[in-house]
């Protein structure tokens, strides 16, 4: 039930920030969803504590 939930959000969240992918990887670290970070940089869905995201945000610090 979570996770049908979990993946209803993302499909949201597709809707608002198109270009990322979030309704075809769901979140997961993807090729698709690493190249859509490094060239948008994150969106406010993102969480800093990753990784690959906190790395994305330092090189886009206009971002929210």
């Amino acid at each position: 039930l979570a996770k049908v939930e979990r993946d209803r959000l993302l499909v949201e969240l597709d809707g608002q920030y198109p270009g990322y992918g979030f309704a075809i990887h769901k979140g997961y670290p993807t090729r698709a969803h690493l190249d859509a970070l490094a060239r948008l940089g994150p969106c406010p869905a993102h969480r800093r504590s990753f990784a690959p995201v906190a790395r994305q945000a330092a090189l886009f610090p206009e971002l929210p």
